[in-house]
């Protein structure tokens, strides 16, 4: 990064028609991590990976939180897509959220150069936490507030989450891009990493038909290694273990040339997530910082 922040985003971007595969991870930042550990994890993430941005997953309500999240991608080279986090049991403190956030994006002066996008999320449709509409209406709001500093909008969701409203084409309308979870192991037909294309094009096609030429990211993305409480198959063959998650990343990475035909310039994905110690089972580290296993998609092809 530059020694002085720029006076200007213009031109400061990659066009976002120039990126597809790999991307980066999903972290979440429940822990409310430091800002040491946060400048180490995004300049590995950066350097060990070659990864382009860090999607952000959970919430932590410490004041200044998000401004230690751009001093540590600013360090590291990373961009940032940052979310407002509903979490899973009602109430509003996500509207708190929101508007810490904005204050912070507005007012940083090094935000708006690492920050690629705000998500409502996660999931916020299919966990039924404000109606369609209503989540088209804060979509509009929030790009209205952000228009100054020029960061986009967008929710983080399921497929299945916008059908099962009818398709919440008014939401798909009012996001600038797609951020798509995609999550093959609870899928009815799920079995193995290895073989979860096929899921993989359903999610993604239904998208592609309705997502009006958006550019599509899969950000919440991945296939676990064990089941926890929260992590169980609905399929009797699907198959949780650290072999089938790798496959699975395998399986996306052998696929890069399709999803550089996607819309936009071709579909970016996330691994959901960065290591064990942020979600059981998906990580790409164990929790004893080691990788589970080689580890090193393309970011182009």
């Amino acid at each position: 990064m530059p020694s002085n922040v720029p006076s200007s985003t213009q031109s400061w971007w990659c066009p976002a028609d120039t990126e597809y595969a790999f991307l980066g991870f999903s972290y979440e930042v429940t822990a409310c991590q430091s800002a040491s550990k946060l400048k180490a994890d995004f300049a590995d993430i950066k350097n060990t990976f070659g990864s382009r941005y860090v999607r952000l997953y959970g919430a932590c309500d410490r004041d200044g939180f998000y401004d230690d999240i751009v001093d540590a991608a600013w360090a590291a080279g990373l961009g940032v897509h940052a979310l407002i986090w509903f979490g899973f049991d009602g109430g509003n403190q996500w509207m708190t959220r929101r508007d810490s956030l904005v204050s912070s994006l507005v007012g940083n002066p090094k935000a708006k150069f690492v920050t690629r996008g705000v998500q409502f999320g996660s999931e916020p449709l299919f966990d039924n936490v404000l109606p369609h509409s209503e989540l088209a209406s804060q979509v509009i709001s929030l790009k209205s507030k952000l228009s100054g500093v020029g960061i986009p909008v967008t929710v983080s969701e399921l497929a299945y989450g916008y059908q099962e409203r009818g398709g919440a084409q008014d939401v798909l309308d009012a996001i600038d891009f797609i951020n798509a979870h995609m999550l093959p192991f609870f899928s009815a037909l799920a079995t193995t990493g290895a073989a979860a294309w096929p899921l993989v094009e359903i999610d993604l096609n239904w998208f592609i038909a309705h997502g009006n030429g958006k550019k599509i990211y899969l950000d919440e993305n991945g296939w676990p290694s064990v089941t926890s409480p929260g992590v169980q198959p609905n399929s009797v063959l699907a198959q949780p273990s650290v072999a089938n998650e790798a496959n699975y990343f395998t399986m996306l990475d052998s696929h890069c040339e399709d999803f550089k035909q996607g819309p936009g310039g071709g579909v970016g994905w996330f691994a959901h997530i960065y290591s064990d110690d942020q979600e059981p089972g998906y990580g790409i580290y164990d929790t004893s910082g080691k990788k589970k296993f080689a580890f090193k998609p393309r970011t182009c092809c």
